[in-house]
């Protein structure tokens, strides 16, 4: 059974870059590792993806299978496969395991960036538009102060690793009949850190980062909104090997008000009207973030009507200016009436000609024909 191309195996074109390959690669290497998919296939299409990447991975090998495809112009001259270079068995388990891949492979004393942290904190609703500064309690890994990151006891130094020479892995050679193979792993002996430590720092214990908590000065900015994301450079987990720290990321809640609503840099609120105000017009007061101001409300207004106060919203984050305020009135329909109250509204009802009982009468006398065709 002939091969299928490489690159069709890996669903590219001949002119795919080494990334596009990679990439290619790793998206099949992770749907079907037998691992992962149990499908009777899985472990077919895993190797023959595989075998793809470990030519077209190569820059010799993909420039030789350009030329003659599956035929080895050096089949029968002795030729041997070793598997540790790019493409290999390491490179999988850089793959899975957090490597770089490619068959390149970390420096073990290399400074490295430590990791970022996420804060979640709630704040008031004003809050959230007016800003506010304050010190939060961030509990953190730091560098250690005594031994300075290396892990060691003051007056001494970690030494090289005798058994990886420093490069935290090992190299176990294998000759088979199907050429030699090389298989990296973790060195046993410094567990992948490329040195060893005989007399451990006290305060740290070896480790080179010790936990603290530390107070953090925030300054938010007005107008931030709920689900913002603050980024405070440099004050997330401490590196090492003389790595920079990483970053904070504080995710603002906020919490809702019992009068206003946000939508963006604009407020929303309701007022409350009667139907006397709406039907003779009146001046109100309305509260605003900051104060309160008049708002004349015109004769004849109906409910659900909208007006807008404009520049009495929120600080705009990203620019110059504020948002508006939108007040919604509601008429209110009085639920309690006495009899001279009650007296009053039929003889306006009477006065506006609205209809009367037997008008409603003759209404659904009509709609009665229309539908029965009487």
């Amino acid at each position: 059974m002939s091969k299928r191309d490489y690159y069709e195996v890996l669903g590219l074109s001949k002119n795919a870059s080494p990334d596009e390959i990679k990439k290619a690669y790793r998206t099949m290497a992770r749907q079907y590792h037998p691992d992962v998919n149990k499908a009777e296939d899985a472990g077919t299409k895993f190797k023959e993806a595989k075998e793809a990447y470990d030519v077209l991975g190569d820059d010799q090998k993909k420039a030789q299978y350009d030329r003659f495809g599956h035929v080895d112009p050096n089949q029968g001259m002795g030729g041997g496969a070793d598997f540790g270079g790019a493409g290999g068995f390491g490179d999988l388990f850089d793959m899975f395991f957090g490597g770089q891949g490619g068959g390149q492979r970390r420096n073990p004393n290399a400074p490295q960036r430590g990791n970022d942290l996420q804060y979640t904190m709630t704040i008031e609703f004003k809050e959230a538009v007016f800003g506010k500064e304050l010190d939060i309690q961030i509990p953190r890994t730091e560098t250690c102060d005594t031994c300075h990151g290396n892990g060691a006891k003051p007056g001494t130094k970690p030494e090289t690793c005798s058994t990886c020479k420093g490069s935290g892995q090992q190299e176990v050679v294998q000759n088979t009949a199907f050429g030699r193979i090389v298989n990296r792993r973790v060195c046993s002996s410094c567990n992948g850190q490329g040195v060893l430590i005989k007399e451990k720092c006290g305060t740290c214990h070896g480790a080179g980062k010790v936990k603290k908590q530390r107070t953090i000065h925030l300054n938010i900015p007005a107008g931030v909104d709920d689900g913002a994301q603050l980024r405070v450079t440099g004050e997330g987990e401490g590196g090492s090997k003389g790595g920079p720290a990483g970053d904070l990321y504080v995710v603002i809640r906020v919490k809702p008000h019992e009068f206003f609503e946000r939508e963006n840099d604009d407020i929303y609120c309701e007022i409350p009207l009667t139907f006397t105000q709406a039907a003779l017009g009146d001046e109100i007061e309305i509260p605003t973030l900051t104060e309160k101001v008049k708002l004349k409300i015109p004769a004849g207004t109906q409910t659900d009507t909208y007006f807008r106060l404009k520049g009495k919203g929120v600080p705009r984050l990203r620019g110059y200016g504020q948002g508006d305020q939108h007040v919604k009135v509601i008429i209110v329909t009085p639920t309690s009436l006495n009899d001279e109250q009650r007296e009053l509204l039929r003889e306006f009802s009477r006065q506006s000609g609205e209809h009367t009982h037997e008008q409603n009468q003759s209404f659904f006398e009509k709609v009665k024909k229309a539908i029965l065709g009487e």
